[in-house]
């Protein structure tokens, strides 16, 4: 499948995404329908390995996909972007971890929670794994998940790593009762005490340096990116596509609105014609600076002689900087929107909420963005000190 094929099946659904937008927020994940439809028209294969029936699209084109589901439900873009990704995480594994998931079926999924807030005891062969994890989204539709943790050793930098564990290794508690992103049933994963063997895990540093042990299955471009510029834009994307939304919605609800004062007609308001302009500025700005970055990280990743640092964490800085942006768009327009943007059956209170909760995430927040690009942009060549300076 190319490029246009792939956002031809994804825009193709976006009226169904809508219409169950507000049930998908009942819910509190995505309805089996949205699995079934993403499964159905390949949109969880786009980072897929070909060698297990994927498509290895630039991750660009992925990203406009999320962009354009999150701007009819943000919860289902989300998870579409996190679930998605994980498919391209998998193929940087080892080939038998590959195999021990998509052996008999390739359309296996894959959920996730990465903050290292469980316990790794190093054993014959692998590692003991128990705790709890939090906000794995779109676990109830996977079944297997990947858990951070850190692996005993006296390394500079504490070894962390991704766990891969099967379903019946873990239990969901489903206490995903939220604010916002209220339909991505992002639960917590509880571990008791489970054997991981060690090909079913992937360290982080191997992530930051690029090479990792599925590069020798999977060799082409895509596979020569870094995890941290991947993941966190894969979450930062959504911000940008549900802005879009929220944008659209408040010039199709201004275009009619009158002033209970005096009838004025609310378009013609010059401040609010202001919000709109700026609004549009922020949403423009996040998309422009992405693409950018995108363009320059595939053009490297094609040439196969190694990605360098400067671009990765401007990379990262701009993925939490675009939903910064966003969710300055959508408060602009939210206090603009009237008394009725607060009623639950209005979506753009929804986008608001959701916008929020994007932001709350520890990947997007701007300041730790900054601080990564302005660590790295005043000492290029300070050896990471933290697992944090691994995420570029």
């Amino acid at each position: 499948m190319d490029r246009e094929q792939y956002l031809g099946r994804v825009r193709a659904l976006v009226p169904a995404l809508r219409e169950r937008a507000l049930a998908c927020e009942a819910l509190r994940r995505l309805p089996d329908e949205t699995l079934e439809d993403f499964q159905a028209n390949g949109l969880l294969r786009a980072l897929q390995p070909k060698s297990f029936g994927g498509f290895e699209l630039d991750p660009w084109t992925f990203y406009q996909g999320v962009m354009e589901v999150s701007s009819a439900c943000a919860s289902s873009g989300w998870v579409l972007g996190v679930v998605g990704v994980h498919d391209w995480q998998l193929g940087l594994f080892a080939e038998q971890a590959q195999r021990d998931v998509w052996g008999e079926d390739t359309s296996v999924q894959i959920s996730s929670s990465y903050a290292p807030t469980g316990k790794a005891e190093r054993v014959a062969g692998g590692f003991r794994l128990s705790g709890r994890w939090s906000f794995s989204s779109g676990c109830d539709l996977c079944d297997w998940v990947f858990l951070g943790a850190v692996a005993p050793g006296d390394e500079p930098v504490p070894d962390v790593r991704t766990f891969l564990l099967p379903r019946r290794d873990y239990v969901i508690d489903d206490n995903w009762r939220v604010s916002g992103l209220c339909g991505t049933g992002s639960k917590d994963i509880v571990v008791g005490d489970a054997f991981v063997p060690e090909y079913r895990t992937h360290r982080m540093v191997d992530g930051f340096r690029c090479k990792s042990p599925g590069q020798s299955l999977n060799g082409g471009p895509l596979y020569r990116l870094s995890f941290g510029c991947m993941f966190s834009n894969a979450i930062a994307v959504p911000a940008i596509g549900a802005a879009r939304g929220a944008l659209e919605l408040f010039r199709t609800q201004t275009r009619s609105r009158v002033s209970p004062l005096d009838r004025s007609k609310i378009a013609e308001d010059p401040a609010v014609q202001s919000r709109v302009a700026d609004a549009a500025a922020e949403i423009d700005a996040a998309y422009a600076a992405l693409e950018r970055d995108w363009r320059e990280l595939w053009a490297y990743a094609e040439a196969g002689a190694g990605i360098p640092l400067p671009p990765r964490v401007r990379c990262r800085a701009d993925s939490s900087r675009a939903v910064a942006r966003c969710v300055r768009a959508v408060d602009r327009l939210f206090e603009a929107a009237g008394g009725r943007a607060i009623f639950l059956d209005n979506p753009l209170q929804r986008v608001f909420r959701d916008v929020h909760a994007m932001r709350a995430h520890a990947f997007l927040n701007p300041d730790k963005g900054a601080r990564l690009f302005g660590r790295f942009d005043l000492a290029p060549e300070s050896p990471p000190s933290d697992p944090a300076d691994l995420l570029i």
